[in-house]
């Protein structure tokens, strides 16, 4: 880190981190659905590259299971039944715990202070009923969560997961809780956190998955 003031090199993405990045959230916000095939060609077409970086950045979603090879057919975009729901958040149960565990371990101002603006955008999103901002901030809280525990391997578990999440979202939207429940819960977490309360936080965490799981059981 320079010194205050001091111009440093801004980092430049690759072509292949730009492709990964556009491909996911395209799978995360359904523009490439559950199923749907991926053809080469098409894809370098429309996004104007070459078929060499699009392959390495897809090859990247085959290794985070967001997409799956079909041998003789090509990949597609994964698709998630009851089963798998319930198991993302399971899966986010675990990492969430261990970062709630290292946030009350670590720095929890530093944490307070950051879960509040995502709070903030989240309110504002549900001020304005907006489904798609709403999860979007309710992404991002979970992802300054994670991120607040300092441990890079549980962030980049979390993000794969997450689009999982949104993936099980787009398929059962009428299942999302209503927007002050939805505040209400987060901004518990951080009154949890805030007053050092590791039990409650560890509680609050549980029933906020397992509450998830229910209502994307309820047909």
């Amino acid at each position: 880190m320079g010194r205050l003031g001091e111009l440093e090199p801004v980092p430049r993405k690759s072509t292949v981190e730009i492709v990964y990045d556009e491909l996911r959230s395209a799978i995360m916000y359904g523009s490439l659905a559950p199923g749907e095939q991926l053809g080469e060609a098409e894809l370098a077409g429309r996004l104007g590259i070459s078929r060499g970086p699009l392959r390495e950045a897809m090859q990247r979603l085959v290794q985070e299971g967001l997409l799956h090879s079909e041998p003789h057919r090509g990949l597609f975009v994964i698709t998630l039944d009851e089963g798998d729901v319930e198991d993302v958040y399971l899966a986010r149960l675990a990492i969430e715990r261990a970062a709630c565990t290292l946030v009350m371990d670590r720095n929890r101002g530093e944490a307070v202070a950051r879960l509040t603006e995502a709070l903030d955008h989240l309110v504002e999103a549900a001020r304005q009923r907006d489904p798609v901002a709403m999860s979007d901030a309710d992404q991002a809280f979970h992802e300054v969560l994670v991120s607040a525990s300092g441990s890079p391997r549980l962030e980049r578990m979390a993000q794969t997961l997450l689009v999982e999440t949104r993936m099980c979202l787009n398929a059962l939207q009428n299942t999302y809780p209503e927007p002050e429940e939805l505040v209400e819960e987060h901004r518990r977490l951080v009154d949890a956190i805030s007053d050092g309360e590791e039990e409650r936080l560890l509680r609050l965490i549980e029933e906020h998955m397992t509450d998830s799981i229910e209502r994307l059981r309820t047909p």
